[in-house]
């Protein structure tokens, strides 16, 4: 039976509670390690959301620049991130990193707030969507 999904505990008063850090690895893969990268990455990506912190992990492979493969993961905190650079999962990502044959994008974004599509809306007019007020029928 699978590990449940860890859910981090409710906010704190921390001034750095409701940070969220998306971690990101973008690397450019040869043709003769590309399989083999698929398959490390892929055997990883479940040991990763298992981790205590990690609200999200997810490995996206770039339509348009063939060999480029995006790791994503999403930290509930500082705290959980830094476990997680010093894991055994994590050596293992380093070693797809290092089949790259171009350095790797390599980021931290540290988040306090997000939208959804009703951001999309925020600060438009309808005018502006349809200029004259007139919508396609």
């Amino acid at each position: 039976m699978p590990k449940p999904k860890w859910i981090p505990p409710a906010a704190e008063a921390s001034p750095t509670a409701d940070i969220r850090i998306h971690a990101t690895i973008r690397v450019r893969i040869p043709a003769r390690k590309r399989k083999e990268a698929r398959r490390i990455l892929g055997s990883m990506i479940e040991r990763i959301r298992l981790e205590e912190g990690c609200l999200g992990c997810r490995l996206y492979l770039d339509a348009l620049e063939e060999g480029a493969m995006l790791l994503h993961e999403i930290w509930a905190d500082e705290k959980s991130l830094e476990r997680h650079l010093r894991s055994e999962e994590f050596r293992t990502v380093l070693l797809v990193v290092e089949m790259a044959s171009k350095p790797p994008d390599i980021r931290f974004d540290r988040l306090t707030k997000t939208g959804g599509i009703e951001a999309i809306s925020v600060g438009l007019e309808r005018d502006e969507i349809f200029p004259g007020g007139k919508q396609p029928v």
